[in-house]
């Protein structure tokens, strides 16, 4: 009996590290077996050849003295399994290639390479990672397309791929199995293409970014459905038409933003009931046409708006007093002067908006005085344009009341008398337009 126990001791002591060294993960039918030195030799060490440039040394800790659940960058899970579930080394100035070994660590849920100098293509072999659940490759040069390997990584919530050098359409690969996504960020890339629709199928998306890409034709109705949206950003593409009518139903919106198009149509007169909790509207630089609706005074959470260089007409509303979150203000370069000398009476429903900084209504044939802009608009106020209108009188000195004025424009109006020596003495201007 002795020996028979001291012969179960051996085989114990002979195999047990290495039955330990056997895991596996489970997940949608889809077995993956990996021990703890596949995330080190397999895995990091080999990601670690193709870092070319690493100038704070961030790396040098990995190496055989430290245990890699220790190095720079990695969370691991329990003592038990140690295996990688976290890979962060985001801002690090990093240099060089994505290896393909990234994909052996199949139990990895959050990966962080944003803000370094990571090129190439993002490999295929991340389509191994079936535990993802945020992947972060943002402000980098990476290039190519996205891998269509990402739709096996069905527990991803989070992508941000913005600022690289991505390219192509973006296919129906991989986004249509990734349910559970909640952001996509691809901003400031090279994508081509339409917008696609079956976006409007991901009913958890809560921020889709797209914007500063090369995106064409019209914005799909489907992000209608998209009720738990509260980011739309597409601005600065090249997308055509009119907006549909859903997108103005999404009452989670905070931030809309589909500047520098060349979309078309005008505002819904109810757009400040039907999203009530915007805090970023940027539609500038677009074909939008009519009138600005009464309505916008309802949304008492507005911070920035943006309506400049379209083709708004008739009279500005008179009824900001209860935008009290309001930062900027810009219609400038429409056509919402109306030749009436009450042009301008709007701007006193501004003055109670103690947070404005920035209030530019230039180019648009505004008839009237210079607004006789009070102290209580002066707290935070930087820039200032009322340039290329017909405003006529007099600067009134009122003016040095604007200590935080970086810019100030009143040029080609129909001004006369002297120049307040006030202007002078406003301590942070920077520019002043008066020709």
């Amino acid at each position: 009996m002795a020996l028979q126990r001291i012969l179960v001791l051996f085989n114990i002591l002979l195999f047990g590290s290495s039955l330990r060294l056997v895991e596996s993960l489970i997940d949608g039918g889809k077995i993956v077996v990996g021990n703890n030195e596949t995330d080190r030799r397999l895995a990091l060490l080999e990601f670690k050849k193709q870092i070319i440039n690493d100038p704070y040394g961030t790396l040098s800790s990995w190496n055989n003295s430290i245990h890699f659940c220790n190095w720079v960058g990695i969370v691991c899970s329990n003592l038990q399994q140690q295996r990688v579930i976290s890979l962060d080394l985001q801002g690090k100035g990093l240099g060089g290639n994505i290896s393909p070994s990234i994909g052996n660590l199949t139990f990895l849920q959050h990966l962080n390479m944003g803000e370094n100098s990571i090129h190439g293509r993002i490999p295929q072999e991340m389509g191994n990672l079936i535990s993802i659940q945020l992947i972060s490759f943002e402000n980098n040069t990476l290039e190519g397309e996205l891998p269509s390997s990402l739709a096996n990584c069905t527990s991803l919530t989070q992508i941000y791929f913005n600022n690289n050098n991505l390219v192509r359409k973006i296919s129906g690969e991989p986004f249509t199995s990734l349910s559970k996504l909640e952001v996509i960020t691809i901003s400031g890339n090279g994508l081509t293409g339409e917008i696609p629709a079956f976006f409007g199928n991901l009913s958890s998306l809560q921020d889709l970014s797209l914007d500063g890409n090369a995106l064409q034709g019209t914005i799909p109705k489907s992000l209608g459905q998209l009720s738990n949206l509260y980011i739309l950003a597409i601005g600065r593409n090249n997308l055509s038409g009119m907006v549909p009518l859903s997108l103005y139903n999404l009452s989670s919106l905070q931030m809309f933003n589909l500047q520098q198009n060349q979309l078309h149509g005008s505002l819904p007169r109810d757009i400040g009931l039907t999203l009530p909790n915007l805090k970023v509207l940027i539609l500038g630089q677009n074909l939008f046409s009519g009138t600005i609706p009464n309505s916008i005074a309802n949304i008492s959470t507005l911070e920035l708006f943006y309506l400049d260089q379209n083709s708004f007409v008739g009279p500005v509303p008179n009824n900001f007093e209860n935008l009290q979150n309001l930062q900027t203000f810009d219609i400038d370069g429409n056509q919402c002067g109306t030749g009436e000398a009450n042009d301008l009476d709007f701007v006193n429903s501004l003055l109670n908006c103690t947070n404005l900084n920035v209030l530019s209504l230039q180019i648009n044939g505004f008839k009237g005085p210079l607004p006789n802009v009070k102290a209580n608009l002066s707290t935070q106020l930087s820039v200032l344009y009322l340039g290329r209108n017909q405003i006529y009188g007099t600067i009134p000195s009122v003016i040095e009341n604007l200590v935080n004025l970086t810019g100030l424009g009143i040029e080609e109006n129909f001004l006369e008398g002297n120049i307040p020596f006030v202007i002078g003495k406003l301590p942070k201007l920077q520019r002043l337009y008066l020709l």
